[in-house]
Parts: structure tokens; sequence; C-alpha cells
């Protein structure tokens, strides 16, 4: 006898659907914290003294910033007072002087001084 072949059922398993759960949604509060700030009070700078101690300017540099006793810093601004005056600041490079021919003494005799030197040099006029 033949034998049957006889099929076996093949049992697809449901899927079980899955309830899709809603989470709530719980809204943070912000809270803004105060800020304290802190008043600083700071210190007004004091000059150093020796800054605004008047000295003597030599007979070279006294053509250009005066003969009275004036204090460091005055005779800087008056010396940047007089290159900007007579245009001798370097138009290309505006760090570097050009001495005309009362910067020239001042300078000990360099006709190109950049503005970092030039201090240097005027320091050795004041006593």
């Amino acid at each position: 006898m033949p034998t049957k072949k006889v099929a076996k059922k093949t049992t697809k398993k449901k899927a079980v659907a899955k309830k899709a759960t809603k989470k709530k949604v719980v809204k943070k509060k912000v809270v803004k914290k105060k800020v304290v700030k802190k008043k600083v009070v700071k210190k007004k700078r004091k000059p150093n003294p020796q800054f605004m101690k008047p000295v003597q300017i030599s007979e070279a540099l006294a053509t250009i910033v005066g003969s009275k006793p004036i204090p460091r810093t005055e005779v800087t601004k008056k010396l940047w007072v007089y290159i900007k005056k007579n245009k001798l600041q370097d138009t290309v490079n505006k760090r570097n002087i050009n001495a005309d021919a009362n910067l020239k003494v001042v300078f000990g005799g360099k006709t190109k001084v950049s503005m970092f030197e030039m201090t240097k040099l005027v320091s050795k006029h004041l006593s």
C-alpha cells in the first residue's frame, strides 16, 4: 500500500500585540536660582611716585620738550607730540621714528629708531 504523505500543519504563533503604554510626561518646573552678586570694590591704582617725580632734562632734550623739570611720563608725551607734529613716524612701519636734526642729537646720532629703543635713549638725557 502506498503510504500517504500527510502534510503537517504548521501552526503559526500569533504575535501578541503589545499594548502601547503611554508614559506620563512630567514637566519639571524650572526654578531660577537667585544669583547673589558680590560687590567687588576695586582699589584705584596708585601711580608709582618715581614716575611722577620731576626730573632734570638735558640741553639736547630741552630743545624738544622744554627746559622745566617734568615727570618722565610727561617727557614721553611731549616727545610723541613733537614726533606727530613734525610727521617723523615712519609711514610703512609705524614702530619706527625717523629722526630730524633735533632728535638725532637725543638719539645719539641714529637716524631711525624704534619706539621701544627711543625710551631707552631718552632716559640717558634725564637725571
